[in-house]
């Protein structure tokens, strides 16, 4: 594999749909040099409305525009096929609006090339809202009773306990950003507690480390209005399909095998 000249191997991929309230703030701080040093930033404007893609261009950082609202996950595979084609060797995902905190950065990135008690390296990094150490993060009885469900969901299947399993802070090794770039790999809408089940079930190493994270202050979420039950069904059905794909007819269980050696 080749890798771009540009001597960075990390990309910050920012899915963004009317973001133009938050997203500028947030490319400011990611144009710090502790950050700029490290690491790209490529912004995946899903067809806004507002002025998302001219900030962005504004601020010199890379931009890829959709011209039909195609939606948050396939916003995210498109930036993993990107990532790929300019051979970078880890990815950070995060939000635009404002909620992940741009000091999680360099822990995620750090955590990344870090070898466990095995000698093996993570695939997945979660910036959980909910260890021991992760700062305060409120939210409401019913999001509460969700991340309990899917807690217990993962567990059962998948025998991990995940603190945070909804999360969009994310860092990703190269063979995971291949494997999610590939055809039927990626849930094209809501990619969250269902990928990680789906990865845990297929032996790609996921570990969690405390996140800073704040509430959204600006703009519309996209789990706003009754988005959030339909939400609830599609997850649950997603991580069900999951499950009998591949603990029942076993398909893709080679994968980790078939992923290229960086």
């Amino acid at each position: 594999m080749t890798i771009d000249k540009n001597n960075k191997d990390l990309l910050i991929i920012i899915p963004a749909y009317n973001e133009a309230q938050t997203i500028e703030d947030l490319l400011k701080k990611l144009e710090m040099p502790e950050i700029a040093e490290i690491a790209d930033v490529l912004v995946m404007n899903d067809a806004s409305a507002d002025s998302t893609n001219r900030i962005t261009k504004s601020r010199k950082h890379a931009v890829v525009t959709h011209v039909f609202n195609l939606g948050y996950g396939s916003a995210l595979q498109l930036g993993y096929k990107y990532a790929i084609r300019r051979g970078y060797r880890y990815v950070i995902q995060m939000d635009a609006d404002g909620q992940h905190d741009v000091c999680n950065i360099r822990p995620i990135y750090e955590q990344l090339k870090t070898k466990d008690a095995d000698g093996q390296y993570p695939d997945i990094v979660l910036g959980s809202r909910f260890m021991k150490d992760s700062a305060g993060y409120q939210i409401s009885f019913g999001k509460k009773i969700a991340f309990s469900f899917f807690r217990k969901i993962i567990q059962i299947f998948t025998g991990r306990k995940i603190s945070d399993p909804t999360t969009g802070l994310q860092g990703l090794s190269w063979r995971t950003v291949l494997y999610y770039s590939e055809y039927n790999h990626f849930d094209d809408k809501y990619p969250d507690a269902n990928m990680i089940t789906q990865m845990l079930l297929l032996g790609f190493r996921v570990v969690e480390i405390p996140a800073v994270m704040h509430s959204r202050t600006q703009g519309e979420s996209m789990h706003s209005g009754l988005k959030p039950i339909v939400y609830m069904f599609r997850m649950m059905f997603s991580i069900f399909a999951v499950v009998l794909r591949i603990k029942v007819l076993k398909m893709d269980t080679g994968a980790t095998n078939d992923l290229e050696i960086w």
